[in-house]
């Protein structure tokens, strides 16, 4: 067994034949942690060293059976306290506790407990009671451990009623999420749809463009045919009348020159000549002729009359 310290006097350290002695005015964190470093100390006392905190190494003091850290200055105790499983007697006497870790409740050996002259919230300062005598003290590490152990439990069950609420909130996130994805891809094939729609609507008016220009070159090139054909064209208006006139007036030119031929042969010297008298000569003929015919006399008498 490993023995270090006494109340009123030097800090003795025994270990494998080796004596370490500091004074109580010259302890402080660094030797506490040389302390923390003797996995096989069982009996530590150090108290009156005005230790206002215990290094996190201190917990590796896994052996310890009986720890004596009264009158000091601690306001809190290691948040893993509770790794000294095997301590059975916990001195804490004149310090400024508040509360305790709630590891505390895993020292399931402690038989004794001394937490007078500390500041404690009212509720653990009523579950602690006094500790005037060894029953007392007995009684106020029971008590203690039971309610230590009670407020582990109220703690996991917040814990776990927070960890209920961070797993709902976090589904709640998720499905929210999920919705939001789903709207957008909803959203996105909505888009490449009516993208899709325009681009198709787009591709059948330049394909309906496109048969209009080639129907076009196709009606020309069939009604051409057919007002060729005459089978549905219609045809040009005769020109009876203009072809009449003509002859008309050709045979009125004809009828002027032979006249004026006449006049010229027998009114005019030209009477002598051998054309005139053969002119003149088919005249008298052709008068003496038309003179034969009886409606010509007629017409002739009559006009002769007038």
């Amino acid at each position: 067994m490993t023995k270090a310290g006494s109340k009123g006097g030097n800090l003795r350290d025994k270990l494998d034949g080796h004596e370490l002695d500091l004074s109580l005015s010259d302890l402080n964190e660094v030797p506490v942690k040389e302390l923390a470093a003797l996995p096989k100390a069982t009996i530590l006392d150090l108290s009156c060293n005005k230790l206002t905190a215990l290094p996190s190494d201190f917990c590796g003091l896994t052996h310890l059976v009986k720890l004596d850290l009264s009158k000091n200055k601690l306001r809190q105790l290691p948040a893993d306290f509770g790794r000294l499983v095997n301590l059975q007697h916990l001195d804490l006497l004149n310090n400024r506790l508040v509360t305790l870790p709630v590891s505390f409740a895993q020292l399931k050996s402690l038989k004794w407990l001394d937490l007078k002259d500390n500041p404690l919230d009212p509720v653990l300062a009523k579950v602690a009671g006094d500790c005037l005598d060894e029953k007392q003290c007995k009684q106020c590490a029971n008590k203690v451990l039971q309610h230590m152990k009670a407020v582990q439990v109220d703690q996991e069950r917040e814990r776990q009623r927070r960890l209920e609420i961070d797993r709902e909130a976090e589904k709640k996130w998720e499905a929210k999420q999920r919705a939001k994805e789903a709207q957008e891809r909803e959203l996105r094939k909505r888009e490449k749809a009516e993208e899709k729609e325009r681009r198709r609507k787009e591709y059948d008016a330049l394909k309906a463009a496109k048969r209009e220009q080639e129907k076009k070159p196709k009606k020309e090139t069939n009604q051409a045919p057919k007002s060729k054909s005459g089978s549905r064209a219609r045809k040009p208006p005769p020109r009876k009348h203009t072809r009449s006139w003509a002859v008309l007036r050709l045979l009125l030119l004809l009828l002027l020159c032979v006249a004026g031929g006449l006049v010229a042969c027998r009114v005019t010297e030209l009477q002598q000549q051998p054309l005139c008298t053969s002119v003149n000569a088919l005249y008298d003929s052709a008068l003496r002729g038309l003179r034969s015919h009886d409606i010509l006399r007629w017409v002739l008498q009559t006009d002769s009359q007038q």
